[in-house]
């Protein structure tokens, strides 16, 4: 961590079954406000899911915390660094679901797709295989606006527009990936822990979900295989493989991502306009996403 990345953010989620939403809120937005913490924590009926910034020492208390829980005691969670906090506010909300899918029989908790992690992903992809000799196919569950930003190299992108869009796409090209190994992959692991559930549960005889997703390959691999940067739910609008910021950002009007060589056009004027809604194909839907959600 350089000497200027004075703030910790974290991204850490898990299916579990959690009751008396209600009462947990107001935990939760007490103690992030006296730790001075910004971010976002989703609590849900299936889970938890988080993205918080703070200094080392609060975000070691929070996570002290909340892992006091004996349903969360066990939860895993990535690190980055950065000069500023990654959201400008807190915010503790009760949802449905961590992720929307609008699936209701798929419950994670009950059981885990199967998993690879970043390492063994890594070398399959090096060897265009899995260890039993099946062709590897890498693919995406987020939106078409995120992958714009970056993903896998040869990657199976259906350019959805939203998550709940993912079950059709799954079953509509499952004969076409007979006899291949498909691992779904995502920014943080939850929406591919439930493609690759579904998935499963459709007939895919060979799925896996990328541990921790993206990020989580950053941080122990870097960017092999990997093309461009990944998108992420906040200020710092996408990372590289380094796990840095960069240069592009995320038009305040319409919320489309803006490259830097996009903001080197006249339709781009800070907090006003950016080539997207400017041109006559306006991303304007595209990216229609509070910066406050947390990642997945």
């Amino acid at each position: 961590m350089s000497s200027a990345a004075h703030f910790v953010n974290i991204a850490a989620y898990k299916f579990v079954t959690l009751d008396k939403l209600e009462d947990l809120r107001p935990q939760y937005q007490a103690l992030c406000n006296e730790l001075g913490l910004k971010g976002t924590v989703l609590l849900t009926p299936e889970g938890i899911n988080m993205f918080v910034s703070g200094t080392r020492a609060h975000i070691d208390d929070y996570l002290a915390w909340v892992r006091s829980d004996a349903r969360l005691h066990d939860l895993e969670w990535k690190e980055s660094f950065s000069a500023e906090q990654s959201h400008k506010r807190m915010l503790v909300k009760i949802k449905q679901e961590i992720i929307t899918m609008r699936m209701p029989l798929i419950k994670p908790e009950l059981g885990r797709a199967p998993s690879v992690d970043p390492k063994t992903l890594k070398r399959w992809l090096d060897a265009g295989h899995d260890d039993e000799g099946v062709p590897v196919v890498m693919m995406e569950t987020r939106n078409a606006f995120e992958v714009d930003v970056g993903t896998f190299t040869n990657t199976l992108d259906y350019r959805i527009d939203k998550f709940t869009e993912f079950p059709e796409v799954a079953a509509a090209h499952k004969d076409e990936l007979a006899g291949k190994t498909v691992v779904t992959f995502c920014t943080g692991g939850i929406r591919c822990e439930k493609a690759a559930i579904h998935m499963k549960e459709i007939g895919y005889e060979r799925v896996y979900q990328l541990d921790g997703g993206i990020l989580k390959y950053f941080e122990e691999v870097g960017g092999d295989h990997y093309t461009g940067d990944c998108f992420v739910f906040d200020y710092r609008t996408a990372l590289n493989p380094k796990l840095e910021p960069t240069e592009t950002v995320q038009c305040f009007a319409c919320r489309a991502v803006v490259t830097p060589r996009q903001q080197l056009s006249p339709a781009y004027v800070y907090e006003v306009s950016c080539p997207h809604c400017v041109g006559a194909d306006s991303h304007a839907g595209a990216a229609g996403v509070a910066r406050d959600s947390a990642a997945g």
